[in-house]
């Protein structure tokens, strides 16, 4: 009989990707998950195979590096090298003969694209065959794997879920915002493998690069340095401030898919612009492409101590105007992410959740990136743990030094335990709600020196404080009290100087835009309260933001004694909401048309246009985009259709930008797509 003539090779892409749980994500290869068996199917014809008259070795190349695995009939499959098992053979009622061969990867193979081939040898003669390219990701329900995560709630979560909501503004007046992950998007799984070529790791020496890639501590470094851009060919440029007129707001971006689809189609160019929420999405979008869980966490009133003193500086003149002296700052918050993975390096203690931060900062090693920092090492104040903890400790744990200064000498000292960390935060998995996670980072102890209220200041004579009335909405009136204690048995006379600045929300604030100077007379043990008010035309920004923040501050200056105390609030104006409503919410079915209707009611004494943008991952092909105009205290009702073509829990996102005032405004909503 003939010899054994391999006729095609099928790689069962549905079965195994349903197998691998990567069913979904878009791929020109077929892809997987390391340390599982998949099944190749070998359809040959001529006699049955005989192991002892032929072998097939399966050859499995990346780059220049390969292994070879040859068809055994009774080995077990191996967690620690790549094996070939016969399965079964198959006579086709058609005469066709076929062999079933399981397929097995270590759970520590280095993840990527390989080529995978069959050579076929006999006595006679060696024949190899091309079978195609596959994707190998890190594998979460694998518990040989490191990066594996016990709870399929939490899998679900951190690597399947394509739903984001980030957290911005400021502890007293959080800002959810959504984001789309865009995994499963066209095309995303094979631009995120694109970072890790790209890399300068990858450039310099492959072979040593290929072999890195199966720890997740080396790849998470790797893709914190890559996202963004400032020393190699990353995907996001930063810029904090100016007009963004070259570029793309950062405050636009509403999912993954458009920047890293752009930084592809540009040959590796950076998407212009980022800012941290931004850097750390994508840098989510990446890590759960390649199978490794991860959230995006939100610090805030988060410390860049520049000189590592463990100590902000903070400086004000006696008007109450903060002053630009330090290279320090506070940001009212910061984006990160968390990845789940062991620490061999560290030691069992310091397995789990990891800090990555690839917003560009501060160089770790000679480049922009930071972590991965366990953080238990953060908690325990293991400073000496790698990578990046000392950074990552200050941000949450530093102490604020504030200065009332006139002609370079300090008038007064205060110093504040409380305030850096206040609240570290991260999406509630399963819901669109928020989890408070600061008690992961420091202990009671160390977030709250005690329970008195965050700005107020303690002193021999007087104290001050300040209170917002209600939480400040553009458009409207900012409204607070000044409250003012004198603690002694005699009157006084006192100065008052009330001071509001702009700022970014990653800097020192600028120029004052509104301020109020008084005298006042206070009774002996008296309390007095005083009300202002900014109007809405007071403090109305220039360029297009999403949420204005305000440095407010108040210098309270007993005449007699010169003594002077300082009271400061730092707070985000918010925009209205968008709202989006769906027809028959309970009954959405995969590709089946719906309609979601955009609601948004303009709250100003004027009329105001811009441009609607919806989009949703798995919802919307392509995004919906129109003009509109709305009177004084018009409801406008915008209509979107779209068909499901993904079953599960996705989302639509609607993004208003105005032109006057110039604003980004936003709404989201999460629909539960039923499979048919």
């Amino acid at each position: 009989m003939d010899e054994l003539k391999v006729r095609t090779i099928d790689l069962q892409r549905v079965q195994n990707q349903t197998r691998h749980r990567t069913e979904g994500l878009s791929s020109s290869t077929l892809v997987l998950r390391r340390g599982q068996a998949f099944t190749v199917i070998i359809n040959y014809d001529g006699r049955p195979f005989d192991p002892l008259k032929e072998q097939l070795i399966f050859r499995i190349v990346s780059g220049p590096l390969f292994v070879e695995a040859l068809v055994s009939v009774s080995r077990q499959p191996s967690l620690t090298q790549w094996t070939a098992v016969l399965e079964k053979c198959i006579l086709n009622p058609t005469g066709h003969r076929a062999l079933s061969v399981s397929l097995s990867s270590p759970a520590s193979a280095p993840i990527g694209a390989y080529t995978l081939q069959l050579r076929v040898q006999t006595r006679l003669s060696v024949t190899t065959y091309f079978l195609g390219q596959v994707t190998l990701l890190c594998n979460p329900w694998c518990p040989a794997d490191s990066v594996f995560l016990q709870s399929e709630d939490l899998r679900t979560e951190y690597v399947m879920s394509d739903i984001g909501l980030l957290f911005k503004g400021s502890t007293r007046n959080i800002v959810p915002q959504s984001w789309s992950f865009d995994q499963y998007e066209k095309g995303i799984l094979d631009i995120c493998m694109k970072l890790l070529q790209v890399s300068p790791q990858h450039q310099a020496d492959m072979g040593k690069d290929l072999l890195n890639r199966s720890s997740p501590v080396y790849i998470s470094r790797v893709i914190s340095a890559m996202v963004n851009s400032n020393d190699d060919k990353g995907v996001l440029m930063g810029k904090w401030s100016g007009d963004y007129k070259d570029g793309v707001n950062p405050s636009q971006w509403t999912g993954s898919a458009d920047i890293l689809r752009m930084w592809a189609e540009t040959q590796f160019s950076p998407v212009k612009y980022g800012q941290c929420w931004v850097f750390a999405a994508v840098m989510c979008t990446v890590m759960r492409a390649l199978g490794i869980p991860t959230r995006v966490v939100t610090n805030f009133n988060s410390a860049h101590d520049t000189d590592g003193n463990m100590v902000i500086e903070e400086y004000y003149n006696e008007m109450g105007e903060k002053l630009s002296m330090s290279r320090d700052s506070i940001w009212n918050f910061h984006v990160w992410v968390e990845s789940w993975m062991k620490r061999p390096d560290l030691g069992r203690g310091y397995d789990g959740w990891q800090v990555l931060d690839p917003t560009p900062q501060e160089r770790s090693a000679g480049m922009f990136r930071c972590g991965p920092a366990a953080v238990k090492a953060i908690y325990e104040q293991r400073v000496d743990a790698q990578y990046d903890v000392p950074f990552v400790y200050a941000e949450v744990n530093a102490d604020v030094c504030t200065m009332i200064i006139r002609n370079g000498m300090v008038l007064s000292t205060s110093i504040d335990k409380r305030r850096v960390g206040a609240l570290i935060s991260t999406k509630r998995p399963g819901s669109m709600s928020m989890q408070n996670i600061t008690s992961e980072y420091k202990t009671e102890e160390g977030k709250r020196k005690s329970d008195k209220k965050e700005n107020l200041v303690d002193s021999k004579g007087v104290e001050v404080s300040l209170q917002l009335l209600k939480a400040p909405v553009v458009g409207e009136n900012i409204s607070f009290n000044v409250i003012i204690t004198n603690n002694d048995a005699a009157k006084k006379l006192l100065k008052k100087h009330v001071n509001a600045q702009n700022k970014e929300y990653n800097r020192n604030p600028t120029g004052s835009f509104w301020e109020s100077h008084d005298d006042v007379k206070i009774g002996p043990k008296e309390t007095v309260t005083m009300k202002h008010e900014i109007s809405f035309k007071e403090y109305m920004l220039k360029e297009t933001e999403e949420d204005s923040l305000v440095n407010l501050a108040v210098v309270i200056e007993d005449v007699k004694t010169q003594e002077r105390v300082l009271a400061s609030e730092e707070f985000n104006i918010r925009t209205p909401s968008l709202n989006i409503q769906i027809q028959n919410e309970v009954s959405v079915t995969i590709n089946t048309p719906q309609v979601a209707t955009v609601v948004f009611t303009n709250p100003f004494s004027f009329a105001v246009r811009g441009e609607l943008t919806v989009s949703g991952s798995g919802l919307l092909e392509e995004k919906a985009q129109m003009r509109i105009t709305i009177q004084p205290r018009e409801t406008t009702k915008k209509p979107v259709s779209f068909t499901p073509r993904m079953a599960g829990a996705k989302m639509l996102s609607a993004n208003l930008v105005l032109e006057n005032p110039p604003t980004i405004l936003h709404g989201f909503k999460t629909i539960n797509v039923q499979a048919s």
